[in-house]
């Protein structure tokens, strides 16, 4: 399997959660430069709300 891993020459946002018993990570790199990572439910979930919200899909509407 490849490395989905995002990188600043491959920005994006991943998720995994290889089992339903096993805790989720998430790790994110945008154009912008901005990076994070999480661990657990809640964590993951705020930080793909807010890659969507403010990084990602939002730099591609209008300019932002």
């Amino acid at each position: 399997m490849a490395d989905l891993t995002p990188t600043p020459d491959r920005p994006g946002l991943h998720v995994s959660k290889p089992s339903p018993s096993a805790t989720p990570t998430a790790s994110a790199v945008c154009h912008c430069g901005a990076r994070a990572t999480a661990t657990g439910d809640s964590q993951v979930k705020a930080l793909v709300d807010g890659y969507t919200v403010n990084h990602g899909p939002a730099h591609a509407e209008g300019g932002k």
